[in-house]
């Protein structure tokens, strides 16, 4: 504030128009060029583009640009597959050629290692998930009047882009949104917004839906059974963001099989992407552990690593949700196993495993979220077991843990990237530490 008290007015951005030439592509996705010394960020660009760019505001420590001309097309450059490619916010690099893609997701893992000391990693060979094999997603809903859009946010926006198919999706959930769209006619009020999670298990299609007011009433309710009907749900539930979700429909409850133990999944349960994806997480993960005889199993989630890893070691998975480790012991005593495998609720970010707990352990494997494993990192570098084996989908988290590892004695043998999500800057990443 001023000396009189009041707040200095902001002075307003000054958007005006320029030509950029792209160098390179960010850390999200973005081309980047510069302009009177300053980073301008400009989405759905090549290496080697000329544009017209309209400079619209800063971003971080540079500028954001809107492309309003392409001038000269970088080599490169290709036509994108989808045709909602651009206003969707669902893909940012559908514009640029195969080989250069995977050249720079790769990349991510070996600029975050090297922000962090950490150059000299062996990294493994980028494993890919193909686009089309998304099991999870995450729609959004919106009005116009008393039309529904149904798709993906813009960009950097809360507005939804109207789609009619994605190529990430399974075909099962591909073919879900015309029918969800106009199943959704009347239920949201104008003006109104929600969240659907549509997630493929081995008993159908689970769909959550997220929305802020009152829960639904009967009528609202008599109208979800309805559809959940008509499209052959297996459930329908409820929730406000950023609570427990209210199952409103049960037809067929949903369940995935791990290690050949199915779990029956708690509404809006978190699972890899793909099918394909947890699978090449997994071998990588069973590999760096073999001879491991007991594994503590972090951030554990229902079970994803902790069952098939139960299969040749004893395990204790430790996960805070509750809903998840409800979910994970009943799996194991329906399946009779709690000889191999405890299960504990605890919140990690509050409470990591302390060296004094930690030495019950020969091996020890965590799949934080993407803020990453810090607490725990830093407990494991004060006296963690010898073998450590990390899942990360944050290069920058897991290169900050790396480092507190390699800094309380660890070696990072290897590191593998994984790109579970296609034409996007989300990168996954499984690691083996040892000492």
């Amino acid at each position: 504030m001023s000396r009189t008290g009041h707040r200095p007015r902001k002075t307003p951005f000054a958007v005006r128009q320029a030509e950029i030439a792209v160098e390179r592509i960010g850390g999200q996705g973005d081309g980047v060029g510069s302009l009177d010394g300053r980073p301008v960020y400009v989405p759905a660009t090549v290496p080697g583009d000329r544009l017209s760019v309209r400079i619209v505001s800063t971003k971080g420590d540079g500028l954001a640009g809107e492309a309003i001309e392409l001038l000269a097309a970088g080599p490169d450059r290709v036509e994108p597959p989808c045709p909602h490619f651009g206003p969707c916010g669902g893909c940012a690099l559908q514009q640029l050629r195969d080989e250069t893609y995977a050249e720079w997701k790769a990349g991510l893992l070996r600029e975050a290692l090297a922000k962090r000391g950490l150059r000299e990693t062996v990294l493994k060979p980028l494993a890919r998930v193909a686009p089309g094999s998304r099991r999870r997603v995450r729609f959004a809903a919106g009005t116009r009047g008393r039309q529904v859009t149904f798709g993906f946010h813009q960009r950097d926006s809360h507005a939804v882009v109207d789609i009619e198919h994605c190529l990430l999706l399974l075909p099962a959930l591909d073919r879900l949104i015309g029918p969800l769209r106009s199943g959704l006619e009347g239920m949201l009020a104008p003006g109104g917004h929600a969240a659907l999670e549509a997630t493929t298990t081995e008993a159908g299609i689970d769909l959550l839906i997220e929305q802020p007011g009152n829960p639904p009433d009967t009528a609202m309710r008599t109208r979800l059974a309805a559809l959940a009907d008509r499209l052959d749900l297996a459930r329908v539930s409820w929730g406000r963001p950023a609570e427990l979700p209210e199952p409103i429909i049960l037809r067929r409850p949903p369940a995935i099989t791990f290690g050949g133990v199915a779990v029956a999944l708690p509404p809006g349960a978190f699972l890899q992407p793909s099918r394909e994806g947890e699978a090449l997480l997994l071998a990588e993960a069973q590999a760096a552990l073999e001879g491991a005889e007991r594994i503590a199993d972090l951030f554990a989630g229902c079970g994803s690593f902790s069952l098939p890893l139960s299969k040749a070691a004893k395990v204790h998975a430790v996960e805070g949700d509750k809903a998840a480790t409800d979910a994970l012991q009943a799996a194991v005593k329906r399946a009779n196993i709690g000889h191999r495998l405890t299960v504990e609720r605890r919140d990690l970010e509050r409470a990591a495993l302390q060296p004094v707990e930690l030495k019950r352990f020969d091996a020890l494997l965590f799949d934080p979220p993407r803020s990453g494993a810090k607490a725990q990192a830093e407990a494991l570098a004060r006296g963690g077991p010898p073998l450590v084996v990390a899942v990360s989908c944050s290069p920058a988290s897991f290169a900050r843990d790396a480092r507190i590892l390699v800094d309380g004695g660890y070696r990072l043998d290897w590191a593998r990237p994984v790109d579970q999500f296609p034409w996007s800057a989300h990168l996954e990443i499984v690691a083996r530490f040892s000492r």
